[in-house]
């Protein structure tokens, strides 16, 4: 267990979820489902079963720094790691490794996102134990695979070749190729198929593993964390890490390494999994009413709307009728209303909202 190491990131920003999720306070900060812990704290919650409390570590940008020591108490400053700019989450993955290589060089580790949903723990956790004895004991990459139940054009795809055989495992499978957000066509084709999984995002590797591929297949991003090796853990961290991310590049673990590597594994399972990235998929998550409506907040009077979700704090009285299938969403000085089927556009609104209106409401 002293060799096990998590590394959450959480420096997103959740621009879907806005305007819930803002730049301040983005959405692994807040606590959207209602349970009492944000989706930071049910992350290192989901995990400190198997982690030491000293083996976490978060990577975040910067300006997050205090809010992840007040909603994880448990963490000394040393165990948040501050992004001076957002470079996805090679850059991220590749510094947290070489800081534990620092210290122990026999690590095994398990990278994961900070604002996921799992809702069947038990499993989750089998599905985690058995990763970490698999990657201790093989020179292999490890992702968690899901079951697809309906042809999702939001999540990447993993497609599957043989089983392979470890520990009387019989979810364990080699795999044949990475396939990033198609379309739904193909989405369709996948799901039919029966070959294909949902990419979680949740990876298990051994230290020794992940700089190995890093080594092969993003030499420039290991070579520029390599060089801090003696710096981490010393006054001088700080100042090589703004350095090194003034000179990286910007890309993600999926597309730098996993879809180059040839020993990459998916171990596939079905633990109540979402990436919960977007108002559609809280919606699916969250319990309904009779007329299909999700709705949060106590002055909220409706008539006759369905298959909404609907999210509005504080003490204005809000009242709505006939609507089918929207999104209502207030946070502080801003009320967003549009179409579920139309939520991709979110973004586009944010975008208008800075140009227009500044970064205040962002």
């Amino acid at each position: 267990m002293k060799n096990n190491y998590c590394i959450i990131m959480a420096g997103g920003i959740g621009s879907r979820f806005w305007p819930l999720s803002r730049v301040d306070k983005p959405k692994q900060f807040l606590d959207i489902l209602g349970v009492g812990r944000t989706f930071l704290q049910q992350t290192y919650d989901r995990f400190s079963t198997l982690i030491p409390k000293e083996n976490f570590l978060v990577v975040t940008n910067i300006k997050y720094k205090e809010l992840v020591l007040e909603q994880l108490p448990e963490l000394t400053e040393d165990q948040v790691l501050l992004e001076p700019l957002r470079r996805n989450t090679a850059p991220c993955a590749a510094y947290a490794a070489f800081k534990i290589k620092s210290k122990n060089p026999n690590a095994n580790l398990i990278v994961t996102p900070s604002d996921h949903i799992i809702l069947k723990e038990e499993e989750f956790v089998k599905q985690i134990k058995t990763g970490l004895s698999f990657v201790a004991e093989n020179d292999a990459l490890l992702t968690l695979g899901i079951k697809p139940n309906r042809p999702e054009t939001g999540y990447g795809y993993i497609q599957v070749k043989k089983r392979t055989s470890f520990n009387e495992v019989n979810n364990l499978y080699k795999v044949k190729t990475f396939t990033e957000k198609p379309d739904e066509e193909m989405a369709n084709i996948f799901v039919e198929s029966g070959e294909f999984f949902w990419n979680s995002g949740i990876f298990i590797w051994s230290l020794s593993s992940m700089i190995q591929a890093f080594d092969t297949h993003l030499p420039e991003v290991a070579a520029l964390f390599a060089k801090g090796i003696k710096l981490y853990n010393t006054n001088d961290e700080i100042h090589f890490i703004n350095k090194a991310y003034s000179e990286c590049p910007a890309i993600s673990i999926d597309y730098g390494v996993m879809e180059k590597a040839k020993n990459v594994y998916v171990l596939t399972a079905d633990f109540g999994w979402s990436d919960l990235g977007t108002w559609g998929a809280l919606y699916e998550n969250k319990k309904k009413d009779q007329a299909g409506n999700v709705i949060s907040g106590d002055n909220v009077l409706t008539y006759g709307i369905k298959n909404c979700i609907v999210d509005i704090s504080g003490e204005k009285i809000s009242v709505l009728q006939g609507l089918d299938g929207y999104i209502i969403a207030e946070s502080n000085d801003v009320l967003m209303i549009c179409k579920k089927e139309n939520e991709q556009q979110i973004k586009q609104f944010v975008t208008d909202v800075k140009i227009k209106k500044g970064d205040s409401l962002i």
